[in-house]
């Protein structure tokens, strides 16, 4: 009997231990599945807020689908949109919009800490973590310090964005109209959006009213490129001060490759739509100059259009299309595959037309896993766009380019369109909306964040196989 007794109370101690270790596992949900639930949710309730009937000028509620696409788009920071956004939308709806675009530029979890720290609450370990999955950082180290950097180069920068927009912008709509407009399209350009509230010149128009600006074209140039770099970077050089101008290695990669990405784009518009007179055709040689280098910046996943994208050559729309599948850089406001995706697949091509196995960038060796983790972004990016390319043009038996150039806009969370997105069809615009989506929070972290996968290595060693490539 004493035996049996024993065994129960064991039993009992075993089974309550198990419950608590499933607790426990629960509340340390793994960071990436909280990424992705909490974009999820952030658009869940900007949608809502959008169906409000005060959230539109006509005072009747947007429907459904218009106002989830508009939330996942101001949420994923891309620009694509069903309604324009200052025709369609009240003053409060585009606040709201403006809200969406702030938080999911910078990521929800960086404004939750921003909250704490303003609350003076102690930040704990798995805030960290989670804050390292939301600005794709690993490590947990100066985690809050690097918090507060972002915060305020997002201020500074959109404060001194928003200034000098709001004087230009105070010519032609007076102060208040102007401070409103500065302040909206500092915050659009520098979260990557691409909304705009100028639709007073003409729906849909974007900054066409503005081509060839120069205060206008440069200052929101400068925005998307300094959004684009990423929050690492911004720190990286900062700390340079304290370390004889030394940078990490990704911020070398990140700055070459957005120079280099930026001058070939500017460079082959330039080219490519000299003689366009539906584009910059008929602009003097700056101007031309000018719009070649905005058109470049832009598609790097802005969305901002000076030129009607519908009437570009069919060299520049491809170019356009290549810029928007890469995208902008790691733990930045940009979308795409990204910049250092495509600088460490090139490297690993160019070491295996070597014949070594090392993969080096800068006297520095990238690791087989990271080399993997690249291709596998690269070629899922390629598949989820292919789909979704597929999907639009059964749904909506649109062209294969146009489809092409409406989903890689979407997965790049680039908002530039050929004008087809306002006519497309539920089933279309929900494909967009999941493109966008995955754009943002990322396919591996939502992938990771579906199937859970474990870090510890399989203990399986397979027999190698020999099959031929190439």
């Amino acid at each position: 009997m004493q035996s049996f007794k024993s065994k129960l109370k064991r039993f009992g101690r075993e089974h309550l231990k198990s419950i608590q270790r499933r607790n426990a596992a629960v509340r340390r949900a793994a960071p990436v599945r909280v990424m992705a639930v909490g974009f999820a949710a952030v658009i869940l309730i900007g949608t809502l807020l959008l169906m409000l009937p005060f959230a539109t000028r006509s005072g009747e509620s947007a429907g459904a689908v218009t106002a989830l696409f508009t939330a996942t788009s101001a949420t994923c920071v891309t620009g694509l949109v069903v309604e324009d956004t200052y025709l369609f939308w009240s003053p409060f709806g585009q606040a709201v919009i403006l809200c969406l675009i702030q938080t999911g530029g910078l990521g929800f979890m960086t404004i939750a800490i921003a909250l704490s720290l303003l609350l003076r609450r102690k930040i704990s370990l798995r805030e960290r973590r989670l804050v390292g999955t939301s600005l794709n950082m690993d490590g947990l180290s100066g985690m809050v310090r690097l918090v507060k950097r972002v915060l305020c180069g997002t201020l500074l920068f959109e404060g001194m964005g928003a200034l000098i927009l709001s004087v230009r912008f105070a010519r032609d709509y007076g102060i208040l109209g102007g401070i409103g407009r500065g302040i909206f399209h500092s915050v659009s350009a520098f979260c990557n959006a691409g909304f705009d509230i100028l639709g007073d010149q003409g729906a849909y128009i974007s900054l066409g009213g503005y081509t060839g600006d120069f205060v206008v074209t440069v200052t929101i140039s400068l925005l998307i490129i300094l959004g684009g770099l990423g929050f690492f970077v911004w720190s990286d050089i900062y700390s340079a001060r304290d370390n004889k101008g030394r940078l990490h290695t990704q911020s070398k990669i990140v700055l070459r490759s957005t120079a280099l990405l930026l001058l070939l784009g500017t460079v082959f518009f330039f080219i490519a739509e000299y003689e366009n007179p539906q584009t910059m055709g008929n602009q003097g040689f700056f101007g031309r100059l000018l719009s070649a280098f905005f058109q470049s910046t832009t598609t790097r996943t802005a969305g901002f259009a000076q030129l009607n994208q519908a009437y570009l050559t069919g060299a520049s729309k491809a170019m356009s299309v290549a810029l928007m599948f890469v995208g902008g850089s790691p733990g930045s406001t940009a979308g795409g595959v990204k910049t250092v995706t495509l600088a460490v697949l090139l490297m690993a091509a160019l070491s295996s037309l070597r014949g070594t196995y090392q993969t080096t960038v800068g006297g520095r060796s990238i690791s087989y896993k990271l080399v993997m983790d690249a291709l596998s972004v690269f070629l899922l990016g390629i598949c989820s766009v292919a789909v979704g390319t597929f999907l639009l043009s059964a749904f909506d038996g649109v062209t294969l380019s146009s489809a092409l150039f409406e989903c890689t806009s979407a997965f790049g969370t680039v908002g530039l369109t050929l004008g087809i997105t306002p006519e497309l069809s539920t089933p279309s615009l929900l494909v967009l909306a999941a493109l966008m989506y995955m754009g943002r929070v990322g396919i591996i972290t939502i992938g990771m964040a579906a199937m859970m996968r474990g870090k510890k290595d399989a203990k399986i060693k397979y027999p190698e196989a020999r099959v031929m490539i190439g």
